[in-house]
């Protein structure tokens, strides 16, 4: 269904009534902060290391939706002062699979600032991450009058069999989930909001292989400038204003974009996909959860002989999947 931003917004306002604050340190958000707002449920376990993660990177506040988490996130979080937390037991799914809560949030909290939207098992990686914090990044996009910042969904798995390497609270999940496919992408434009379509990667080639078209969208647009009157329309995949879309040059050349590194296939994950089976909350009644039952139900390792190990932000940039553009 195709609305306009206005009703979008309307409707975040709306769907904010679902959600009950649990933790309000948002009165320590200071003017040039750098947020981070997320939805979870039940991700306690990815929590300290995902947390540790962006504090290192340089994010100031986490502004989280807990969906009816069962594992204890607020024992973890309880007495964190940059974090904030609204709690819901709502259907993620009529939330536009958690959009409108984190819109509303946005729109409350984060006007002007620059807000990463990041799920718990995404790891933003950004040129010269390895020795610049992302205020660097941020203040660079301002100078360069950029509001908005891509960054491809790569999916990262391990050499072997998923549940072949317990996965620890705290450990960084590339130790463990460390290979990607460096090729089989394919990039089209999305006539309606502009924004560039990915899609390929292990889940295109070991679950889409026979229907690639349907494999998941990797193409995102994680940290913005926000404004209260801009608008995620799915996912972060493409938001309104349409020119926030307009990551990438149009007549060549190349504008600088990041990484999400996509720790989704852990051990964990099996235990993950069946209880989204059974809610039935992700996109086209989670088929893609389904698809990934079936497939690791017979042969649970993703990795091939055309796997690369991950090594840092400069490979990734060489291989062509990210580029720091002109800055330099």
């Amino acid at each position: 269904m195709r609305l306009s931003r206005k009703r979008r917004i309307v409707r975040s306002v709306r769907k904010a009534r679902q959600l009950r604050c649990k933790q309000d340190n948002t009165g320590r958000i200071q003017n040039d902060d750098v947020l981070l707002v997320s939805t979870i449920r039940n991700e306690a376990i990815r929590m300290p290391y995902f947390l540790q993660y962006y504090r290192d990177m340089g994010v100031n506040h986490f502004l989280f939706v807990d969906n009816d988490s069962t594992d204890g996130l607020m024992d973890l979080v309880g007495d964190m002062p940059d974090v904030s937390v609204w709690f819901t037991k709502s259907s993620y799914k009529s939330a536009n699979y958690g959009v409108d809560w984190m819109n509303w949030i946005k729109r409350k909290y984060a006007h002007g600032h620059w807000t990463l939207v990041v799920d718990p098992d995404e790891f933003f990686v950004y040129p010269f991450c390895d020795s610049r914090p992302i205020r660097a990044l941020t203040d660079w996009l301002d100078n360069s009058s950029l509001r908005s910042f891509s960054a491809m969904l790569l999916d990262m798995y391990p050499k072997g069999r998923l549940d072949e390497f317990p996965y620890a609270p705290g450990q960084n999940p590339m130790e463990i989930a460390a290979w990607f496919d460096a090729g089989n992408y394919t990039i089209s434009k999305n006539p309606q909001y502009g924004n560039l379509w990915i899609q390929g990667g292990p889940r295109a080639r070991a679950f889409f292989a026979d229907a690639p078209k349907k494999a998941p969208a990797l193409n995102k647009i994680p940290l913005v400038k926000w404004d209260r009157d801009y608008t995620y329309v799915s996912s972060t995949h493409n938001l309104l204003p349409r020119g926030l879309n307009l990551t990438y040059e149009k007549w060549g050349g190349e504008k600088a974009s990041g990484i999400l590194l996509h720790a989704k296939f852990l051990d964990t994950f099996a235990a993950k996909a069946a209880e989204e089976l059974s809610r039935k909350q992700h996109y086209a009644n989670s088929v893609e959860y389904t698809t990934y039952a079936a497939q690791l139900k017979d042969n649970p390792d993703l990795w091939c002989k055309w796997s690369e190990k991950y090594i840092n932000w400069r490979q990734l940039e060489i291989l062509g999947l990210m580029s720091k553009g002109n800055w330099a």
